[in-house]
């Protein structure tokens, strides 16, 4: 026999607005944008513009009124069957002549570029050559085969027994090699190579001026790739019996070759992206710090009043039920927009007051330790809703355009008990780089040494990691002659 048991819980649940609101806030401005288009286009009731002041309102039902008393009672409806015909009433006659347009009237749409892979770049030239079927069938594999560098990475009797495999054929590794030295002929120098040191040795190969600076960096490549690599000059010297003058020649010639061969050919990956700030930071005349969204950044959306009158008359059920849905998320929308507005604009004042002496000099050295904390508690919300709005966003201030992501820094105590953030120590670590002697620069135990008599407090580990994040090679790869 079942028994009845009654039971109390505690759950979360979120409103149409909280999810939209949620939805639209991470979103960029150009996101947002879009965004806002495909809402207009799903959604009939919803249309860009603002609302009409409420004389205008006023006015136009009190017309409305007398046009229902003069014309019938199905008038407000009868003024619409006949919009087709009447709608370019209106139209200039200018407008329509031939040639006639201004040219503000065009709407400008980005060319669309068409890209050519490179692998499709080596296939037009392969094909320019005398081959046969087979020669042709294997010469396109290979090139399929070649990686986002240039460089072919596998085997010659694995190519082969793909290539047998997917065409029931046999193909020997030694028909793979010889169509790989042909393929290298291609241009750019050093396409389809093995390894790095490959790559060299062909573009050093085609080239034209072969004097006796290109016979010592030949001899490097050859004979001391490895010591090359990690920089040992005085090894290379000894392997080479090449003085240090002659070493610097060949080393500058090296230097001119380009070690991914597919990168002057690769255009397919290639994509232009465009920073669109979400704020707007200025100085006004008393030298306060104003702060506003990017004109723009949401249009001022209203409710169709057709639909709305449509929806207020008696229709059938499912007309009712479909107007009254797009009605309500035509109204959850416009809030959400709203909210998603005041929320980033609290959120940036709140980043401004925090980093108030960075903002007004654009120094570096004067950002604040501060976390997503900090911000939340100023602006009374959750730290997941500062991250939202943060993310992926800029600000356009006078001294450039700034992630706001950037401006969140860890803090590191001083010697002397005050906080500092880490973005200062790594500016110190890049000023003590940049002023190094390239022929001996400095290891990360000689930084932290430099650091520590600057007063900042800092272990060699942690050298090393802000190094790392500074894209900044180790000493031994930082070395030059």
């Amino acid at each position: 026999m079942q028994r009845q048991t009654q039971t109390q819980r505690q759950t979360l649940k979120y409103s149409p607005l909280q999810i939209q609101m949620l939805n639209l806030l991470h979103l960029t401005t150009m996101e947002l944008e879009q965004r806002i288009k495909e809402e207009i286009e799903e959604n009939p009731i919803l249309e860009e513009g603002k609302e009409e002041s409420t004389t205008e309102d006023n006015a136009d039902e009190f017309q409305d009124s007398d046009d229902s008393a003069s014309l019938g009672e199905d008038s407000s409806v009868q003024d619409y069957y006949d919009w087709d015909e009447f709608r370019d009433d209106d139209i200039p006659d200018y407008k329509t002549y031939a040639n006639n347009q201004s040219a503000d009237n065009e709407l400008y749409t980005r060319p669309m570029v068409e890209t050519v892979s490179f692998r499709d770049e080596l296939k037009q030239q392969i094909h320019f050559l005398r081959l046969d079927e087979r020669q042709q069938l294997v010469a396109d594999f290979v090139l399929d085969s070649l990686d986002e560098d240039g460089f072919l990475r596998r085997e010659s009797d694995v190519i082969a027994d793909d290539i047998s495999f997917a065409n029931s054929m046999f193909i020997e590794a030694d028909e793979v090699n010889a169509m790989l030295k042909i393929i290298q002929q291609l241009d750019p120098p050093g396409i389809a190579a093995r390894d790095l040191k490959e790559c060299l040795v062909i573009q050093l190969h085609r080239m034209e001026v072969q004097n006796e600076t290109w016979k010592w960096a030949y001899r490097i490549v050859c004979d001391a790739f490895d010591e090359l690599g990690s920089r040992n000059y005085d090894k290379i010297m000894r392997i080479t019996g090449l003085d240090e003058e002659s070493l610097k020649k060949a080393i500058q010639l090296i230097t001119t070759l380009n070690p991914k061969p597919a990168s002057g050919l690769r255009n397919d990956s290639i994509v232009n992206e465009s920073i669109k700030p979400d704020f707007m930071l200025w100085y006004t005349e008393d030298g306060e710090i104003e702060v506003q969204l990017t004109w723009g950044n949401s249009p001022a959306l209203k409710l169709n009043k057709l639909f709305t009158k449509m929806a207020e008359q008696k229709n059938d059920k499912a007309t009712n039920q479909f107007l009254k849905n797009k009605m309500n998320s035509a109204k959850w929308f416009i809030d959400a927009i709203k909210q998603r507005e005041n929320t980033m604009l609290s959120t940036l004042k709140a980043i401004v007051r925090l980093q108030y002496d960075y903002f007004q000099t654009g120094d570096i050295k004067k950002l604040r330790p501060m976390i997503l904390k900090d911000v939340a508690e100023i602006i009374d919300m959750d730290i997941s809703t500062v991250s939202r709005v943060t993310t992926n966003k800029y600000v356009q201030t006078p001294f450039g355009i700034v992630l706001l992501k950037d401006l969140f820094t860890e803090g590191v105590t001083n010697e002397d008990g005050t906080e500092v953030s880490n973005r200062e120590i790594q500016e110190a670590i890049r000023e003590i780089v940049g002023a190094e002697d390239k022929r001996h620069p400095y290891n990360d135990q000689q930084i932290t040494d430099m650091l520590s008599e600057k007063g900042y407090s800092v272990a060699r580990r942690t050298v090393a990691k802000y190094r790392e994040q500074l894209n900044i090679p180790t000493a031994r790869l930082r070395v030059t002659i």
